[in-house]
């Protein structure tokens, strides 16, 4: 019988399904979960298609998951149709110490923001280079209206940063929303809290990729040694 490998070998793709495996120990038994989106969010549906008979179904925050939940035979609710979720278990493009987080890589930043909102426990699932000091190295996605894009742009100019309209095939990426995607480097963000505050006041700006309002409460992070849990008062 052949040794499972050990976990200094695993590749990123299996750190991923293993975390996405661990958060089924978050998941509440009959009850809706919310579910991001992403890759490693991909692997947390696959498992959660283990025990689809366990739950009631998912709310989803964007097209692309919907579509994977369904595939697997997982009823997927309108966030309207529900009032409140015991759990959003969902990735990161960065995790600080304190469960803020930069996400949107996917451009999906927005709805996942109302479905965090929509929780009561956030569970970041993560591979152990996502853990940084401070926010700011991954650029930082903003969901934008598009007639704003070249205003928020100059913002941000202001502000240090260096910002551009996220394209597709040479053509502004169009998110879910039908809204484009500003992505923002050389920005270190000491006050994540003060800053998402900020940022969301723009006018034009429909939202900020730092969640910090909306933090993790959990963070599953797939290391070389196995899943480390880091939780946050």
């Amino acid at each position: 019988m052949t040794s499972p490998a050990p976990a200094s070998a695993l590749t990123q793709d299996e750190l991923k399904a293993q975390v996405g495996r661990a958060a089924l120990e978050y998941v509440v038994k009959g009850d809706i979960v919310g579910v991001g989106t992403g890759s490693t969010v991909n692997k947390f549906i696959d498992a959660l298609a283990t025990i689809k008979g366990d739950i009631r179904g998912a709310v989803s925050s964007s097209v692309a998951s919907t579509e994977r939940l369904r595939a697997l035979g997982i009823p997927v609710f309108d966030s309207n149709e529900v009032e409140e979720l015991a759990v959003y278990i969902d990735g990161a493009d960065e995790i600080d110490g304190r469960g803020y987080m930069i996400k949107g890589g996917g451009a999906a930043l927005t709805r996942e923001k109302i479905v965090a909102a929509q929780s009561r426990r956030f569970v970041c699932i993560a591979d152990a280079s996502k853990l940084v000091n401070t926010l700011g190295a991954f650029p930082l996605p903003v969901e934008v209206i598009p007639m704003a894009a070249r205003r928020v742009i100059r913002q941000f100019t202001r502000l240090g940063g260096l910002a551009q309209v996220r394209e597709k095939d040479g053509a502004p990426l169009v998110t879910d929303n039908g809204q484009h995607i500003i992505d923002v480097t050389g920005l270190r963000i000491p006050d994540p809290l003060g800053f998402e505050s900020e940022v969301n006041q723009w006018p034009g700006v429909v939202t900020v990729g730092v969640f910090a309002h909306q933090r993790a409460s959990v963070c599953l992070l797939g290391t070389s040694t196995g899943v480390k849990t880091m939780r946050f008062s």
